[in-house]
């Protein structure tokens, strides 16, 4: 979704910047042809040329926003999910684990590993019956410094 949002704004931002050259290039041709215009009538035409760019531009940040909040959207969500995997493994956990868990926190420990844990000299951490134990991406399956 995040790769959709950004390429639709990149490619409003291309047919922006195309439909302003054409637009300088107009009127630097308009200005040349009539040297003899009124001060006026170039005013004018300057006048339509800025508000033509600040309405592309407006129009180029009202979709990078719309971008922007379906990503802030999409993160709300994931951190309440989080938050209730958290929770959960909060409540699966046993007293001993937790206060392992606490003490490793305080330590600068790896929290998250049985196999760190197995390295540091440390009993492994049990997984309560029925769940999964899922190492982040970052961990391999061997020791780490």
């Amino acid at each position: 979704m995040r790769e959709k949002g950004l390429a639709g704004a990149g490619g409003a931002l291309g047919r922006n910047a195309m439909a302003l050259k054409l637009l300088f290039w107009e009127l630097e041709k308009h200005l040349k042809s009539s040297s003899g215009a009124s001060v006026v009538a170039i005013d004018n035409k300057i006048e339509q040329a800025m508000d033509l760019v600040k309405s592309h531009l407006m129009y180029a940040v009202r979709e990078e926003v719309e971008v922007l909040k379906e990503q802030i959207k999409e993160l709300i969500e994931r951190n309440t999910q989080l938050e209730q995997e958290n929770n959960l493994l909060k409540n699966l956990a046993s007293p001993e684990q937790m206060a392992q868990f606490q003490a490793q926190v305080q330590t600068g420990g790896s929290p998250t590993g049985n196999a760190n844990a197995a390295a540091a000299g440390q009993p492994p951490v049990p997984v309560p019956a029925g769940t999964t134990q899922a190492l982040p991406s970052s961990q391999s399956s061997g020791t780490s410094a």
